[in-house]
């Protein structure tokens, strides 16, 4: 429950149809195991005390007083748990039969959820048994206790009111108007389905995927828990599938045709951060209920996956694909702007590293999609104080195989000449020494062109902007900059993308060197001919700097919940001091370094996190950022 975690699970357990007390001794194993878990919501699928399968024996009085007796079970003999269960059962007010699930905590039942779109289609035949749910409050008296009765119910946790959850049950999410649409605008962070959805060939997948979207449409937390094997089979299979989603990502799914319980925790402060954005959850909804109930705030250990590389896609098929898909984006953005202008050539500084790499890679796809030559594009490579052999060597490569027009306009004698006018000495290694030749190599390239009336295509990556780490004015700038919304980590994968995908040996060998060489702006001169100035050895690890941008920028956390989070991802390359050493860095630069993002050139957003100052990210550069540092080792 800590930094807005809570732990929830779904269930399967083994059951017999119409033997609700056996369900029961069941049902309380799972709610015992998931107590000592520190669960703090558990659902069970729907009908779970009768079985979702047993026919006309609902309509039997026997069957009926059975589910409360053994409701009435599985409240006494949880009365110790903290755990929130979502149980079925079928429950008659005196006149209709209804289909519910009951929640229940510390012997305490809080409410009764009726469900609302009953099927009654091809296996379905709700409608011969159970009548429909109903929005509005009624009073239920049910175990001697009177309790809310309504579809609208939403239950929130005292110690945290972004744990709240509502439930539709089944077929409420399949219909054209879901309940859980309802519920979300009413304020849900989560919604529970106890389920008895039936197998059938392509079924599984499908239901994946309505959970999936629907928990991303309403930004919410999803809980599923589907009807098992030991539900009928006489006309029906049932294979117990429970899913765990939030916001569009599957945090946990059951193997087919599994009892058990699935498990994993939502971030419902995520959500209600996420939600806070769109204008969409400020609209009005049907009016609903809430039912406060309580939830003790436990320091758990983590069980869903913390990825120590947000922006890169874990999957090799997925990552391959959205490697093509952000080429495609960055090389459509850059097509359009040459149309626009009219321009019949690019310029681009080649440095033989990573970002001149791969906008180098963009340029030849855009000029192709303008009907353009290769030999459009201009790659010119500028050595100076600090280039080494091997990255000459690579740019020069890299330029004749992607067959644009190679030059190289050595700029140290221009540097020097504006060190005497400036009255800066030779010897000096301040900041000065390393801008002025970022600035001048600027300068080459927009006069470039100038001559022949061509684009500037800028290098610089969204990990440099989030950083600041470009010379402003220097290549901070450029007239188009193709890499302005990919960081770092994720540029060293699309370049490896290309290397795989390359049409020649030469060119993938040229590709890997790149992706072996040190990330340096080579601004001091080398060392016995190696790279001197390392740029992760200045401002951190970028894997550590996209990991704090992702969850600062895109899942807005706090400080000590991304420390948290890093510590998990990172547990085997880096100790809690040297992630925090490098946090501090990365909120003093974060702030301090707006002014280079609030004048930055246009470029093209490839994914949920940019930073351009006409779209995602409007910030003043003054504000300051003591609330987001933490204290001093």
């Amino acid at each position: 429950m800590r930094d807005g975690f809570v732990r929830v699970a779904a269930a399967s357990p083994d059951l017999r149809v119409a033997d609700a007390k056996f369900n029961a001794s069941q049902m309380l194993e799972e709610i015992r195991r998931a107590e000592k878990q520190g669960v703090n919501l558990l659902v069970f699928p729907e009908l779970s005390l009768t079985g979702y399968t047993a026919g006309d024996l609902f309509g039997q009085d026997t069957l009926q007083r059975g589910a409360l007796e053994a409701l009435k079970q599985l409240a006494q003999e949880s009365a110790e748990c903290s755990v929130a269960v979502v149980a079925g059962l079928p429950i008659s007010d005196g006149v209709r039969l209804y289909n519910c699930a009951c929640v229940l905590q510390r012997g305490k039942i809080l409410g009764v959820v009726p469900k609302t779109h009953l099927p009654n289609y091809r296996e379905f035949y709700e409608l011969r048994h159970f009548s429909p749910g109903f929005a509005e409050l009624r009073a239920l008296r049910i175990l001697g206790q009177e309790v809310p009765f309504s579809s609208n119910l939403i239950f929130r946790a005292k110690e945290m009111p972004e744990f709240s959850f509502a439930v539709e049950i089944c077929e409420d999410l399949w219909a054209p108007r879901a309940t859980g649409v309802e519920h979300a605008l009413a304020g849900a962070n989560i919604l529970v389905n106890p389920s008895a959805s039936d197998e059938a060939a392509g079924k599984r997948e499908y239901r994946r995927q309505l959970v999936l979207s629907h928990s991303a449409r309403l930004v919410a937390g999803y809980v599923y828990a589907g009807a098992g094997t030991g539900e009928s089979t006489q006309d029906l299979v049932f294979s117990g599938h429970r899913m765990i989603a939030e916001n569009g990502v599957m945090l946990a799914q059951s193997e087919p045709f599994s009892t058990g319980m699935t498990v994993s925790e939502i971030d419902v402060r995520f959500l209600r951060l996420e939600r806070q954005g769109f204008n969409a959850f400020r609209e009005e909804t049907a009016p609903h209920f809430e039912v406060p109930f309580s939830a003790p705030i436990r320091d758990l250990e983590l069980i869903r996956k913390v990825d120590p590389m947000p922006f890169v896609p874990a999957d090799a098929e997925r990552l391959q694909q959205r490697a093509e898909e952000i080429l495609a984006i960055q090389a459509q953005g850059l097509c359009k702007r040459i149309r626009h202008t009219g321009a019949k050539k690019l310029v681009l500084g080649v440095s033989g590293g990573l970002d001149s790499t791969l906008a180098l890679i963009v340029s030849a796809r855009a000029l192709e999609l303008a009907q353009l030559p290769p030999e459009a594009l201009l790659a010119v490579t500028m050595p100076c104080f600090g280039t080494t052999s091997r990255t000459r060597s690579n740019a020069e490569t890299l330029a004749r195989l992607y067959k644009a027009e190679f030059r190289e306009i050595p700029i140290g004698d221009a540097v020097l000449q504006h060190f005497r006018d400036i009255g800066l000495s030779s010897d000096d290694r301040s900041v000065t020494y390393e801008n002025s030749q970022a600035r001048e190599r600027t300068q080459v390239l927009m006069d470039l062109a100038n001559q022949s009336g061509a684009l500037v295509v800028g290098t610089g990556d969204l990990s440099e902007l989030a950083l600041g780490w470009a010379t402003y004015n220097g290549d901070h700038m450029s007239m188009y900059a193709v890499n302005s919304s990919i960081p770092k980590t994720l540029i060293r994968y699309l370049v490896n993308y290309a290397a795989q995908s390359a049409d020649s040996e030469e060119l993938r060998r040229a590709l890997l060197d790149v992706l072996d060489t040190p990330v340096s702006p080579e601004l001091l001169p080398p060392e016995e001919g190696e790279i001197a100035q390392k740029t992760e050895d200045l401002v951190g690890p970028y894997a550590l700097h996209d990991f704090f941008l992702y969850h600062f920028l895109r899942r807005r956390e706090a400080g000590e919940k991304i420390l948290r989070l890093a510590g998990i991802a990172f547990r085997d390359r880096y100790d809690a001091q040297t992630i925090k050493k490098w946090y501090r860095v990365f909120v003093r630069r974060f702030f301090s370094q707006q002014f280079k993002r609030s004048c930055m050139p246009d470029g093209p957003k490839v994914g949920s996190v940019a930073l351009s100052p006409r779209g995602d990210w409007r910030m003043p550069s003054d504000a300051e950022s003591e609330l987001w540092q933490i204290p001093e080792f």
